[in-house]
């Protein structure tokens, strides 16, 4: 027996002798296997340092498959070689290339218009000296073709041509068929659309050719634009509602000129209502106890209008919320219960997310974008803990910027099961030129201007713009860099001239001149700040006619000022609200200045819709200003806008010294109005409201004597229509209390236009 046990135990110890001498045996040599030598070998451009360095392998690095793989697909991105293989022996990694021709010129054809062949040449020579990749110059054709289509040649073809040179190289030709420009004649909206067609007409980009359209592009078919038409109809109708509407875009020739009609099919749907809004609690205490907060906010969406808006933004709000405390891999999501009597109810649930961090991101697609603009509106970068929400929210980010056509991403896992994300945009043309014009009764305006989004693929936003009216000359160009520094803050830089001649009406002209330098952010959700510095010279001149206290303020000036301003927007949308409000506070304080005078103004919208056609509105108004230490200024006296005030004369209201109305040291404004059913006119471009508005003008700080402390108010009814010849306004306003020195006028029209 004890034999027995005897030889048991000693097969077992023979066994695990063996064990331990093969993990001894494998350990060393996965210890051993390790890179000491590279061996490169087809390569004639690149430098073996260069390959190297591309594959992230170094000396001394453990030799697994999986490592190899990587370098594998590193050397392949970079595209300079067509075929690499990699293999490793007695711990040298051999690695084979085979290059890929280099481009070394790129010719343009077909192309008669300079302006536009020195746009697409600029393009193109992008990947001249670079590697022909195939998948790029598809890439590069499909943008110069939808570039061409923003300039209204819808049907241009191109044609590629490949002319291989003796030393790897390769030329390139593009030829262009450009076919005729086609233009959109017409613009209907039919089905079940339930709103307005002037309604509709102000949500979209695109715009009917007419005669006197010869510079903006909006004119010209463009399916880029059609799309971007689609996206924000459907937003509109979403934000209003209609949950199930369905939105198609058609074109037909309406003649051989190659002009289009333009028809949007929109189906409407049910209109639904919010009912009940549920959230899912977490196994979190801390989460649990502060959801509570949420809720009471979701609960006040019960039995309003369903609107994607609110409730993204609600949901955000979740996400940020759990994020800022160390929730990263949970994401608060949302789906709609259709139910019953037009009725949605809303599941609020927490997702929870693998932890996953993300290894690299990959910009492809910029040829003229510099890659940084991308990369600083990342909220999620290389090494960062992976969050599906706020990796969407850079996405939506660089969208919002307006310089490329579309923007795309794809993620995939590598070996270390982190994530690998591949972002490409197509870029757009960015530049653009502006043009228009108005005529009424408050008298005539013109402008012009050019704009650009995307200086030197910088993301630097130009702007020169000028206006002049019967009395005013104004002239600005502006610069803004949207994230100075990296630090998600704008900086932006105006320099700005002026001259207003008031010598006929009020005895005085005034020139101004200076540069701004100002930043703004978005402190909070819908919480906007905008900070300003200011440097200004005026000269003020007067005349015989003019009043004794602005003959005393003839003369020059200089003010160095600090302007801040704060808005809060919670509009369900910035373009056609149909509710919510806007708050908005500025002030001025003179730091340096001739003239110690202080501005405060503060403005407010708020919109209620009573249903899908009428909609009721009322926007207040109040300016002050006031001297420390003297007269205020009277180029900075403050007017009511005649646009706050129907029923009288603008600019001929409240105190008035002698003939002059001089202003006043506050005004303000209360405006009412009601869109109205069309039971006039049976015509969707026509538009009825309803008005009253109330304004005051009051206060003379030199001469109290003078002082107009009345309230103006008049009723009416406006009319928008917009007819063949441009957008047309009308109102007929009756005072209803006005002061004795008031001028009033009835009647107002006002026609405009962009070219």
């Amino acid at each position: 027996m004890i034999t027995l046990n005897f030889m048991k135990d000693k097969k077992y110890i023979k066994k695990n002798l063996l064990l331990i001498f093969l993990f001894f045996l494998f350990t060393n040599s996965s210890i051993s296997d390790v890179i000491k030598e590279f061996s490169i070998e087809g390569n004639k451009r690149v430098a073996n340092e260069t390959i190297i360095m591309f594959s992230n392998l170094k000396i001394g690095d453990q030799i697994s498959q999986n490592k190899l793989n990587d370098a594998l697909k590193d050397l392949y991105y970079t595209n300079y070689f067509k075929d690499v293989r990699i293999t490793s022996e007695n711990q040298i990694i051999k690695i084979y290339v085979n290059e890929n021709p280099i481009i070394q010129k790129i010719t343009i054809k077909g192309i008669k218009k300079n302006n536009i062949k020195d746009k697409i040449s600029e393009i193109s020579s992008k990947l001249e000296k670079y590697p022909f990749v195939e998948n790029k110059i598809n890439e590069q054709v499909n943008l110069l073709k939808n570039i061409l289509r923003s300039y209204g040649y819808y049907f241009v073809e191109l044609q590629t041509s490949i002319n291989t040179n003796s030393n790897n190289t390769v030329d390139l030709v593009y030829n262009f068929e450009m076919g005729e420009i086609a233009k959109i004649k017409k613009i209907n909206f039919i089905g079940n659309k339930i709103f307005r067609d002037n309604t509709l007409r102000n949500i979209i980009i695109s715009e009917e050719n007419k005669f006197w359209k010869f510079i903006t592009q909006n004119k010209l078919l463009d399916n880029s634009r059609i799309k971007a038409d689609v996206l924000r109809l459907n937003n509109f109708y979403k934000n209003s509602g209609y949950f199930n509407v369905k939105i198609k875009s058609t074109t037909a020739v309406i003649n051989d000129q190659n002009q289009f009609e333009l028809i949007f099919n929109i189906n409407a749907g049910k209109k639904y209502f919010f009912d009940n809004i549920k959230i899912d609690k977490k196994n979190d205490d801390f989460l649990n106890e502060n959801i509570s907060i949420f809720e009471k906010k979701f609960a006040k969406l019960k039995n309003e209008p369903y609107s994607k808006k609110k409730i993204n933004s609600l949901v955000d709000d979740l996400n940020e919320f759990a994020l800022s405390n160390d929730f990263v891999f949970i994401n608060a999501k949302f789906k709609e219960i259709i139910k019953k009597d037009s009725k949605i109810d809303i599941s609020v649930y927490f997702d929870n997310l693998e932890k996953q961090y993300v290894d690299r991101i990959n910009i492809l697609g910029n040829f003229i974008t510099d890659e940084k603009v991308i990369r600083n509106n990342l909220i999620v970068d290389e090494g960062d803990a992976y969050n599906d929400i706020l990796f969407n929210k850079s996405i939506q980010t660089i969208k919002s910027k307006n310089i490329f056509k579309t923007v795309k991403y794809n993620s995939k896992n590598n070996t270390n099961n982190n994530k690998v994300i591949d972002i490409t945009v197509e870029e757009k043309a960015t530049g653009e030129i502006f043009a228009g014009a108005g005529a009424g009764t408050a008298g005539t305006t013109l402008s012009a201007g050019i704009k650009e989004n995307n200086y030197l693929g910088l993301g630097i936003q130009l702007d020169t713009n000028l206006s002049l009216t019967d009395d005013t000359i104004r002239g600005k160009f502006s610069v803004l860099n949207p994230n100075y520094k990296n630090t998600d803050k704008s900086i932006k830089t105006t320099i700005e001239s002026s001259a207003e001649d008031f010598l006929s009406s009020s005895g005085y002209k005034t020139k101004k001149t200076g540069f701004a330098i100002g930043t703004e952010f978005e402190q909070k959700n819908d919480f906007f700040v905008n900070l300003e510095i200011s440097n200004y010279y005026e000269d003020l001149e007067t005349i015989s006619s003019a009043s004794n206290i602005i003959k005393k303020q003839e003369g020059s000036y200089f003010e160095n000022l600090l302007t801040y301003a704060i808005s809060y927007n919670k509009l369900d949308q910035n373009f056609q609200p149909s509710d919510g409000f806007k708050n908005n506070f500025s002030q001025t304080l003179p730091i340096i200045s001739e003239d110690l005078s202080i501005e405060n103004s503060f403005t407010s919208s708020a919109y209620h819709s009573l249903n899908d056609n009428l909609i009721l509105s009322a926007r207040f108004f109040l300016k002050t200003v006031n001297s420390i230490d003297d007269n205020v200024r009277v180029s900075k006296r403050v007017f009511v806008p005649g646009r706050r005030l129907r029923g009288f004369e603008n600019g001929k209201i409240g105190p008035k010294d002698g003939s002059q109305f001089i202003g006043g040291n506050y005004a303000s404004s209360l405006n009412l109005n009601s869109t109205l059913p069309n039971i006039i006119f049976e015509n969707d471009n026509i538009d009825l409201n309803f008005f009253i508005d109330l304004a005051n003008v009051w206060e003379v700080d030199y001469d109290s004597s003078i002082d107009s402390s009345k309230i103006r108010s008049a009723t009416g009814i406006a009319v928008n229509w917009y007819s063949t010849i441009g957008p047309l306004t009308f109102s007929y306003a009756i005072p209803l209390s006005e002061a004795d020195t008031d001028i009033t006028e009835k009647f107002r029209f006002q026609i405009g236009t962009s070219f």
